[in-house]
């Protein structure tokens, strides 16, 4: 069994528009609504997958029914720690040039108590899995510290895995955690480096094996990722496929990643199941997460090298 744990859910609310003007009207051509968090779009792609998932954490009371719909309909377990409030709901226009203008909402604030709540139901629904999740974001006025308080309810023994950057992946590599997904983006926000080539990338990545990670699972975007443990450094690239979304391309790769990892695969399995995921992920235009006849076709393609 694999938690996915989601501490700050969104309503991604995607719109085509001929054109944005500010300050006139704007006709929109196409809306697609997607019921979304870096957590939530993991359990999807792992049960697509053929795992055994479930779902947590935040839910808000005004709205949150509808991620229930949408998980029951995908066939995964959950169990939310319901809180006042609306889950937060995100806008981004495209206009006829692929320009893409975003207005990003935040979420209600969190109680103390709830925070509590969440921490001991991690604590309980993590005994006996193979692996938690914890991605993306925190509720307005949580620390980064959050991150360590729920990976430190995981009991020993149960796999750690983090896609979060900043002080929060500080925070949870100081409670160790078995696989880490950077982009590379994140990689020099997080770590205040440039980047210039795959040894500046390497270089990267040791520093966080360093401070607590066992695996850095490095997205480079279309071309491909790297995996390393700090002894073994292995390149996969992305195979060409039609670029419909990006939307949950990362969590796509987190989820086949973790998978792998959960069955005992070996760098290379983990790897290529990553790319496989995050690649098939970009193809869905009207999905967050992959169809695994995509995946597979992909991992059937894909190479690994040494570098």
């Amino acid at each position: 069994m694999i938690l996915t744990i989601c501490l700050s859910p969104c309503i991604d609310v995607n719109m085509e528009v001929e054109s944005l003007s500010v300050g006139k009207f704007n006709k929109i051509l196409n809306k697609r609504i997607f019921f979304t968090g870096k957590a939530i779009n993991a359990a999807r792609g792992l049960k697509r997958l053929g795992a055994q998932v479930s779902a947590t954490g935040f839910m808000y009371e005004d709205n949150g029914k509808l991620f229930e719909q949408q998980l029951h309909t995908e066939g995964v377990p959950y169990s939310f720690v319901w809180c006042p409030g609306r889950v937060r709901e995100n806008y981004k226009f495209v206009d006829h040039k692929s320009m893409l203008t975003e207005v990003d909402d935040i979420s209600p604030e969190v109680s103390e108590e709830k925070k509590a709540e969440l921490i001991k139901k991690v604590g309980e629904l993590s005994r006996g899995c193979d692996a938690v999740i914890l991605s993306g974001g925190l509720a307005k006025g949580m620390p980064p510290s959050y991150y360590a308080d729920v990976l430190s309810a995981v009991p020993e023994g149960v796999k750690k895995v983090v896609d979060t950057s900043g002080e929060r992946l500080f925070e949870s590599l100081k409670c160790g955690v078995d696989l880490i997904k950077p982009n590379l983006q994140e990689l020099k926000s997080t770590l205040n480096i440039t980047v210039n080539s795959k040894e500046d990338a390497l270089a990267g990545c040791r520093e966080l094996l360093r401070r607590g990670a066992k695996y850095v699972l490095l997205s480079l975007g279309k071309e491909g990722a790297i995996l390393t443990d700090g002894k073994s450094n292995l390149y996969c690239k992305s195979i060409n496929v039609a670029m419909n979304s990006t939307i949950g391309a990362g969590d796509g790769m987190v989820a086949a990643a973790t998978f792998a990892l959960t069955r005992g695969g070996g760098m290379d399995e983990i790897l290529r199941c990553g790319i496989a995921g995050g690649t098939a992920a970009v193809t869905t235009p009207d999905s967050i997460t992959f169809k695994r006849e995509k995946y597979e076709e992909i991992f059937d393609g894909l190479e690994v090298i040494a570098i």
